[in-house]
């Protein structure tokens, strides 16, 4: 039989009990949660194990307790001071300031700012003779840069209207349930995503020493991808379809209709201004009103993030046949979606 272990009488089992549910902090909250278990008869190394910490560790939270109360269980990394150690910066304040000012602008070069370039111009700055590449890499990070991919902006995006869309759009949203006051009323975005045979190559994480490979065979055949997403809650519609058309979109619709239950309730739909959304000849269902984006505006388009996760399973994937199939076992469906296939 394991031997109790002696804990000191600052706090009462159920004074225990609350510190470890109401504490926010995740560190400080493991640490009440071991010593409730402690308080309830557990031995040490059963409670670390439910706990999800080490024995060792679990004696040391123990005896920071006994010695020093409540302070013993405070999580450091929030109040551990801060020393200047080390070696003196490469810049000064100043210098720093400069930097940031420089990064705003292209290289001399024209091109783009990289570790080593940055590394170069602190050289150049403080007369030292050798920078390491990996000390601009420092300084990029200490500006506040990260390695990013440029979203793609479309040349005829007028930024003053998309900025009013998004300044109404709330306005919209409110006049919207005004009018229809007394009803439940839902706000979903929609578009459209192509996917098919022609390969899509990304970056994966490969053993050291080794190329990851990918086989690829450029083929022109296509499926699409009709999404609705509705940002209040993350709920998500996906629609297989063989091709974009307005005869398409208006079977689409319906679905999106049934699914969607707005038999029960009003929906303000927001999409793009492609042709076949615009097109004399849809068909909105009942219940539903188009709302639509600025022209040239798919950063405003929640379901814009969507295709990401759609692309996911057919990176460096190679299709000889039964490409659909593939699609409707890859997609990844929550509890309240349907998937409407069309193929």
């Amino acid at each position: 039989m394991a031997r109790k272990v002696y804990l000191a009488d600052y706090l009462s089992r159920e004074e225990l009990k609350e510190k470890y549910f109401s504490n926010k902090d995740n560190v400080e909250s493991r640490r009440w949660h071991l010593l409730w278990k402690i308080s309830c008869g557990w031995s040490v190394k059963n409670s670390a194990l439910a706990v999800g910490i080490s024995y060792i560790y679990a004696k040391q939270i123990i005896k920071k307790y006994n010695n020093q109360g409540e302070q013993g269980i405070l999580n450091g990394r929030k109040t551990r001071k801060k020393y200047n150690v080390g070696k003196k910066s490469l810049l000064t304040d100043q210098q720093l300031q400069k930097l940031k000012s420089e990064l705003e602008s292209k290289p001399e070069d024209g091109g783009l700012w990289t570790g080593p370039k940055v590394a170069r111009w602190i050289e150049k700055e403080t007369g030292r003779e050798k920078v390491w590449n990996q000390r601009g890499w420092d300084y990029l990070k200490k500006c506040r840069y990260s390695w990013q991919s440029p979203r793609p902006k479309h040349r005829k995006g007028d930024i003053q209207e998309q900025q009013e869309f998004k300044h109404n759009f709330r306005e919209k949203v409110k006049a919207f349930e005004a009018k229809h006051s007394g009803e439940e009323v839902d706000v979903w975005f929609f578009d459209e995503h192509r996917i098919g045979l022609k390969p899509i190559v990304k970056k994966v994480w490969g053993k050291i020493g080794e190329r990851p490979t990918a086989i690829v065979n450029h083929r022109y055949e296509w499926l699409y991808i009709y999404g609705f997403v509705k940002p209040k809650t993350g709920e998500t519609l996906w629609y297989l379809i063989p091709r974009v058309s307005t005869q398409w979109l208006n079977l689409v619709y319906e679905a999106f209709a049934k699914d969607a239950l707005v038999d029960n309730k009003k929906v303000l739909l927001v999409e793009d201004n492609a042709g076949w959304h615009r097109s004399k000849s849809s068909k909105v269902p009942q219940g539903i009103e188009i709302e639509y984006l600025p022209p040239y505006s798919p950063e405003l388009q929640p379901a814009e993030r969507l295709w990401s996760l759609v692309d996911e399973p057919l990176v460096n994937q190679y299709f000889e046949t039964d490409f659909p199939h593939f699609i409707l076992s890859q997609i990844k469906r929550h509890k309240e979606d349907e998937l409407f296939v069309m193929v």
